[in-house]
């Protein structure tokens, strides 16, 4: 039978010898845990304000896009019926021009269109305000 090498354990020529089992090299040290830790942080930090660039950029977007349509919708009702004012109401709905207008931030939609006046919409996540106009 033989003896488990130890590392305080010399050889014939006065060297140490490593242990021969992969029980030494199970888990990792308190540093590269840290390290780890770290680095992580570090790539959070600059991925998390692009993200919200990107977020804030493609909400802004969506947002324009429902004013685009909100738009059409409105001189479309313009030329059908004559008058130069409009309710979102007669806009949106199952039988209307839009048959839904989904909320992308909490934005807020004019309640009138007025023929060849700009759209503002107010509240978009809470603090941007976007304006589209003809």
């Amino acid at each position: 039978m033989s003896m488990p090498v130890t590392l305080s354990t010399a050889n014939k020529r006065g060297h140490i010898m490593r242990p021969s089992s992969q029980a030494a090299y199970r888990g990792f040290t308190l540093v590269e845990i840290m390290i780890v830790v770290v680095i992580i942080g570090l790539l959070a930090t600059m991925a998390i304000p692009a993200f919200q660039r990107v977020t804030s950029a493609s909400q802004d977007k969506a947002v324009l896009n429902n004013a685009r349509q909100l738009s059409a919708a409105a001189d479309q009702y313009f030329m059908e019926s004559g008058v130069s004012t409009v309710t979102l109401s007669d806009l949106v709905g199952p039988t209307s021009y839009i048959k839904a207008l989904n909320t992308i931030a909490s934005e807020v939609y004019p309640s009138y269109y007025t023929q060849a006046r700009t759209i503002t919409v107010t509240g978009v996540a809470g603090t941007r305000t976007i304006t589209y106009s003809n």
